[in-house]
């Protein structure tokens, strides 16, 4: 698996979230329902034209994120619509008699190489892979698979994945958890990174299996904010970064919509306030996601604010 190329000691390498306020660039999606209704043939040849759609809108996304010098694109995972769907599902080649779209696939992954731009995958709520019922596990299976084949193809590096269930209290589902990331191909595995979250699974309770393991920490300051467990923020920062053994580390940062003082802090606002980025982040050599509703316009918009630019829009 490459790696990617390292920004500058002194300047992160900012990530955009799955898709564009401003640019005429979208991804397809397919339903079930819809699909189901046409004959065999022509649901192949519509989720066909889909997936190649989608192919060729990733190249033009890692085109305009270097125009915009944002550094990092984390896509879709639905950009192979239905493709574990129990009835609907397929593998990329069934969709591909010439190979024409995992070329097209292929070389959107040469282009965000050439330009720098460092791919991931952020797979879906329902992917739960320690879940109590063996047929999430199964399911949650299927879905890293596909997304770490097609990361593979593209030079993705990263899968994040939130830890999933509590059930049955946190010591046993991370026990779950280790069984289940036991069972990943090494494609997904050696991509699989675990995100805390903003209600059960804290830094604190991750870092041991992800240390015990070797799976990367992937640190969001605002789930911490939320969901906080005893470290500070320097520290988790400090021992999430320790976790990716020399890679460069990936974290996620946003803003509540309502403020901090606002009663639900977890939903994410349209901007990321400057003052919620840490200052242990600054100087650091590492990927930050920005998930914000505004996309791009948020990531240039904390950019410029780090800078000494522009104000937060409102």
């Amino acid at each position: 698996m490459s790696m990617p190329a390292c920004h500058t000691a002194a300047s992160p390498r900012w990530g955009l979230c799955c898709q564009f306020l401003d640019a005429p660039i979208h991804f397809r999606t397919a339903t079930h329902r819809y699909v189901s209704s046409l004959a065999p043939t022509s649901g192949r040849a519509y989720l066909s034209a889909i997936v190649r759609h989608n192919a060729d809108a990733l190249a033009d996304a890692i085109r305009h994120c270097d125009e915009l010098g944002i550094g990092a694109f984390r896509i879709n995972s639905q950009i192979l619509p239905l493709a574990t769907h129990p009835a609907s599902g397929y593998h990329l080649r069934d969709m591909d008699e010439d190979g024409s779209i995992a070329e097209a696939f292929r070389q959107a992954g040469h282009l965000a190489a050439e330009l720098d731009i460092r791919l991931s995958f952020h797979p879906d709520q329902f992917v739960v892979l320690n879940s109590e019922r063996p047929e999430v596990v199964t399911a949650s299976l299927q879905e890293m698979h596909m997304q770490a084949d097609l990361a593979s193809l593209i030079g993705a590096d990263v899968l994040t994945l939130h830890a999933g269930s509590s059930g049955g209290g946190l010591p046993e589902s991370l026990i779950r958890l280790e069984r289940g990331i036991e069972q990943l191909a090494a494609p997904a595995r050696e991509r699989l990174g675990l995100e805390n979250d903003d209600r059960r699974f804290a830094p604190a309770s991750l870092l041991p299996l992800c240390e015990r393991l070797g799976v990367p920490l992937v640190y969001d300051v605002h789930h911490h904010r939320c969901n906080p467990d005893g470290l500070d923020i320097v520290t988790a920062t400090d021992l999430a970064i320790a976790t990716w053994c020399g890679r460069e580390p990936h974290f996620h940062i946003s803003s509540p919509r309502a403020g901090w003082e606002g009663g639900d802090t977890r939903p994410h606002a349209d901007y990321v306030t400057p003052n919620d980025f840490p200052d242990a982040w600054h100087s650091r050599r590492m990927t930050v996601d920005v998930e914000a509703k505004a996309k791009e316009r948020a990531v240039l918009a904390l950019r410029e604010q780090l800078r000494g630019g522009a104000d937060v829009p409102s």
